[in-house]
């Protein structure tokens, strides 16, 4: 199916679009961050980390999360010490080994599961399952250089117990989990059976770790049996929408877009494929990408259109889809990457963070979206997009997000949400991924420029980060490592492979790939130093493609017809 062409008002929007884009934008940036100044930076993060984190441990913990203005807290998911778990593997980044051993200790002994409370899958397991595990598998390793010589697999235990407490969301007739699980009694009868993309499909990582770790295959196949439930109900055009219902298939939001309710549905495809070596979520990620950049990109934005038509309907840059850079430039696409953060950097310029909707037709904050609750996106991509081309400009702007946390969102005992961009009003919560991603981003973006010597950059493997930030290795005992070519990022200064070019082994039609496919737009660089057999043919992010099968026929995925009513 070709394009829609846009209306003229539409074609109006686009133009000032551009307009927006070539005036104010290019006037952001701020002189450039000198290599002195990237090392005080980088200590200034971490300071921002000690002074969020002590807050929590002498104000809050063992609650979930604290309150950083009150200097109080709250149990905000489900009572376990949430914001000590989602900050173990960054008091390991860090190099703190008294206080990651003193946190995995008391972890171990102290927390249970076995309790009464109705959580929601998604964040516990991004949060919780995926910080046990992450800090399992450092506190495990001694390769890792922050071994606790008395751990004994408590953290990998309790993740286990964790994941089987989650399981009943699974059972669905579509495969896609219900959104939320009582720990101890299993999905309410009344439990809501609508559930958003990103909830349903944002699971891979952290349970297939899981299974690779207790040789317990469970895990991994009822997160890929979810993305695959969410895959088969695509619409012609290879677009999902926001939220689905879990019984009928049915599409209850048809809006597609990369970010709010989608954003890591995208993400877990990508990074299953780098972490695992499962061409299946590869394949998946190609068709899918595939379709947001021809459907959903107007350059350098992303609209939200309808699945089934791509009308537009909703104009906005949310504050989640500033993940998208950073997971392109796993993918190897790195000049549409380069436009957006741009562009998304732009609108924290001008109000100093970016807020959670920022509508593209009137150039303003849309109405009842003004917050900005500390998100990470921004920094996220803005790390790896430095890790991917050294230009200092990404140090600019890591300097400029440092300073406007410091000085509009820094609170007695942490820091604060804002609850408007436009008059940065403070509000007394810290959600936990402040320490899980925001200054462990920002922390490794300037520790990169002054001379990495941490875990992730210098350590004995490649590391996958979860959605929350939480570091996954790719070991042999996790990772194939010798079945897949993989694109961390990595800097190097080798022109690119060669690729070759198949066609979308989805579209019926040749002509329905665009330009902007991931087959055609994909320039993959590896790191400096890789080998791989002279009998692996390369395209792209494929390697060892059968262009003779169509993706259905590869791997039993096939539309269900129910879904593509208008």
């Amino acid at each position: 199916m070709a394009a829609l062409k846009p209306s003229l008002p539409m074609l109006s929007f686009f133009f000032l679009l551009s307009l927006y884009s070539n005036t104010f934008i290019h006037t952001a940036l701020a002189d450039g961050v000198t290599p002195e100044e990237a090392k005080q930076l980088r200590n200034e993060v971490r300071e921002m980390f000690y002074h969020a984190f002590n807050g929590y441990m002498e104000h809050a913990f063992p609650l979930d999360e604290l309150r950083p203005q009150s200097c109080g807290g709250e149990d905000s998911l489900g009572g376990y010490a949430l914001t000590l778990i989602d900050s173990l593997d960054t008091l390991a980044l860090l190099g703190d080994r008294d206080r990651f051993a003193a946190s995995v200790e008391w972890i171990g002994k102290n927390l249970q599961f076995d309790i009464n409370k109705t959580v929601s899958v998604f964040e516990t397991t991004i949060r919780v399952l995926g910080g046990l595990l992450s800090a399992h598998l450092i506190a495990s390793d001694y390769a890792t250089g922050m071994k606790i010589p008395t751990y004994n697999n408590e953290l990998l235990n309790l993740a286990e117990d964790l994941a089987r407490r989650l399981l009943p969301a699974f059972d669905t007739p579509s495969g896609i989990p219900f959104g939320s699980v009582n720990l101890m009694h299993g999905v309410d009868e009344h439990e809501s059976k609508i559930t958003s993309t990103a909830g349903g499909g944002t699971l891979t990582l952290e349970f297939g770790v899981l299974s690779r770790l207790t040789k317990d295959p469970i895990f991994e196949q009822v997160t890929k049996n979810a993305v695959r439930g969410l895959w088969a109900r695509r619409s012609r055009l290879n677009l999902v929408g926001a939220h689905i219902n879990v019984f009928t298939g049915e599409w209850t939001q048809k809006d597609a877009g990369i970010g709010t309710s989608i954003d890591s549905f995208y993400e877990y495809l990508l990074k299953a494929y780098l972490l695992f070596g499962d061409e299946e979520y590869l394949f998946i990620f190609q068709e899918a990408y595939a379709a947001a950049m021809h459907y959903l990109y107007n350059d350098p934005w992303y609209v939200e259109v309808n699945m089934d038509s791509a009308a537009v309907v909703w104009p906005l840059f949310n504050s989640l889809q500033a993940f998208w850079p950073g997971l392109q430039v796993l993918a190897g696409d790195i000049d549409p990457a380069i436009r957006s953060h741009t562009a998304f950097f732009s609108v924290w310029k001008r109000y100093g963070f970016t807020p959670e909707g920022f509508n593209l037709a009137t150039l303003s904050v849309q109405h009842g979206q003004r917050s900005y609750p500390l998100r990470p996106e921004l920094m996220e991509s803005t790390y790896w997009l430095y890790k991917a081309t050294r230009d200092p400009k990404y140090l600019d702007a890591g300097r400029d997000m440092v300073a406007s946390l410091q000085y509009s969102a820094r609170c007695p005992c942490g820091f604060c949400h804002i609850s408007d961009v436009e008059f940065h009003k403070q509000e007394d919560h810290m959600e936990s991924f402040f320490l899980a991603e925001t200054v462990k981003y920002l922390w490794l973006l300037f520790d990169l420029a002054v001379g990495p010597d941490n875990l992730v950059e210098n350590g004995p493997y490649k590391y996958i980060f979860s959605t929350e930030g939480h570091l996954l290795p790719a070991t042999p005992e996790i990772s194939l490592v010798q079945e897949h070519c993989s694109y961390f990022g990595a800097y190097c200064n080798t022109g690119n492979m060669g690729n070759e070019s198949h066609a979308s082994d989805v579209a019926s039609n040749p002509q329905e790939t665009n330009d902007g496919s991931l087959y055609g737009r994909v320039r993959t660089r590896f790191p400096s130093g890789s080998t791989f057999s002279d009998s692996t043919p390369i395209s792209g992010l494929i390697k060892g493609v059968c262009p003779g099968l169509t993706h259905g026929q590869k791997f039993g995925i096939s539309y269900v017809a129910s879904s593509h009513s208008s």
